[in-house]
């Protein structure tokens, strides 16, 4: 969909007043207390004078992000302008924060809210704040490649049906394996049953600016979404855009940001934000185009080594499960090689000198986006090349399943806040957990607050500290212990 911009998306105004603040040469009696970076030099000769020179604090000149009237606001038209929403905000807590906020303006204490297991830990958490119930749709999983797949409408509307006084359906739009579900027919589903659309959308910045990608949530009558400019996007880590349709009040939206996200907004965030915005409104086509010939690229060049499958479009499916899928994603299954995708991510890193975005027990993914080069990929796909023929063993025993269908007793705050015991791992089978595990990255939990400990559960902890993945979420740091409810 090609959308026409009714504002100047040339104009970047939080960038230009802080320019224009700069020239002022201001003398700071505020915060914050490293003066323009002279009280800490070390810091300054780190980050650069230009960038500490513009850490300041909200002041008239340069608005305020908790109750913006000037140069903020107009960057926040600017953003719903390119975006083709109604509003959208500013957020420099990352798009966790811009998730947390869509599920507590839409949801509160007892509510139920309709969304796949496979959310973002952002999700869940969200959850144990508000109180809400989950109401799981529980994907398909791709037999070879391990991995949930999207929520087919059917399965949605089941859930609707089921539930009827449900208020809202979360659609993850694209999954980080870049899955997308049918996202125009779920809002149309959603919206006859009188339910909102929420879209996570932490991947999917691209798809407002690009050709041959998957439908934007506001482009087809999403509610709200949740965009991280910070992936795709080019702004600075940590800094998201949250978008909202005209059904939504933004006024009380802006209320229940101002509950969590600080109120000492970094400058720096947000002017990122303002420019990556600007680049994208004015370029995005052509940068996203260039991304997807890279990634196409990369994925053929993959695919000819052999044993490894840098999987694409061909996983979508005519009932639903894979509606569309985002080409930019870069998502290979390793198991052919007999190694798991923590394994190729850690010798990557290891032997190779080469960052990727995560590995899994089946997968990994290599972020392919706007500063990338095709000398880059070419190095990727060398280094792929080398370890299958370096390290390639025997299959045999490899756990392939990233998924598994959790047994839900207590909603997440309900587990969260219940008393609660702390056993050996071996010890909470059968019981109901009351802390979240996961691997970070991709940050799906694999046991929840309020679900029940499985034999599948205890296997997946355990073999994927055999692999080295990095296990977060429960007290104890060793993940030899979990808090279970008494």
């Amino acid at each position: 969909m090609i959308k026409t911009n009714k504002l100047n998306q040339a104009e970047a105004p939080i960038y230009q007043a802080l320019q224009d603040f700069r020239k002022m040469r201001v003398v700071p009696f505020d915060v914050p207390g490293h003066k323009r970076g002279r009280g800490n030099p070390e810091l300054a000769d780190f980050l650069g004078e230009q960038c500490v020179s513009v850490d300041v604090n909200s002041m008239k000149p340069l608005d305020n992000l908790c109750h913006p009237v000037s140069v903020i606001k107009r960057a926040e038209e600017l953003a719903a302008d390119a975006f083709g929403a109604a509003a959208a905000f500013l957020m420099i807590g990352g798009t966790t924060s811009a998730v947390q906020s869509m599920l507590l303006t839409v949801c509160k204490h007892g509510d139920e809210i309709i969304l796949p297991r496979n959310v973002h830990r952002s999700v869940l958490n969200a959850l144990v704040l508000c109180g809400a119930k989950p109401v799981y749709v529980n994907p398909e999983v791709n037999p070879e490649l391990g991995i949930p797949l999207g929520m087919r409408p059917a399965q949605v509307e089941a859930a609707i049906l089921t539930h009827p006084n449900a208020k809202a359906v979360l659609v993850n739009n694209p999954t980080y394996y870049g899955v997308c579900s049918d996202l125009p027919a779920i809002v149309q589903l959603a919206h006859r049953y009188g339910l909102l659309v929420l879209a996570d959308e932490a991947h999917g910045t691209h798809f407002y600016f690009g050709d041959n990608l998957p439908p934007a949530a506001m482009h087809v009558g999403a509610d709200m979404a949740a965009v991280s400019m910070h992936k795709s996007g080019g702004s600075l880590t940590q800094s998201s855009f949250l978008l909202l349709g005209p059904q939504i009040n933004p006024g009380y939206c802006r209320q229940i940001i101002n509950l969590t996200q600080t109120t000492s907004a970094s400058y720096l965030l947000l002017s990122s934000l303002d420019v990556s915005r600007r680049k994208l409104a004015l370029e995005g086509r052509q940068i996203f185009a260039k991304v997807l010939q890279l990634a196409e690229y990369a994925r053929a060049e993959i695919n000819a080594i052999g044993d490894y499958w840098a999987f694409g479009p061909e996983l979508l499916a005519e009932d639903g499960g894979v509606a569309a899928f985002d080409g930019t994603k870069l998502s290979v299954n390793t198991l052919n090689i007999g190694l798991a995708g923590i394994e190729v991510y850690d010798l990557l890193r290891d032997e190779y000198d080469i960052q990727i975005e995560f590995g899994d027990l089946g997968n990994f993914l290599a972020y392919i986006s706007i500063g990338d080069r095709q000398r880059d990929i070419e190095r990727l796909v060398s280094a792929l090349a080398e370890i299958r023929r370096r390290f390639k063993r025997d299959k045999s025993g490899l756990l392939t399943q990233e998924y598994i269908e959790p047994q839900v007793l207590l909603t997440p705050q309900q587990a969260f806040y219940a008393p609660k015991e702390s056993l050996p791992l071996a010890e909470t089978l059968g019981r109901i957990s009351s802390e979240f595990v996961m691997c970070y990255p991709p940050g799906i939990p694999i046991v929840a607050p309020g679900e029940q400990i499985t034999p599948e559960i205890l296997a997946y902890i355990s073999y994927a500290k055999e692999k080295g993945s990095s296990l977060t979420g429960p007290e104890d740091a060793k993940i030899e212990r979990l808090n279970v409810i008494i």
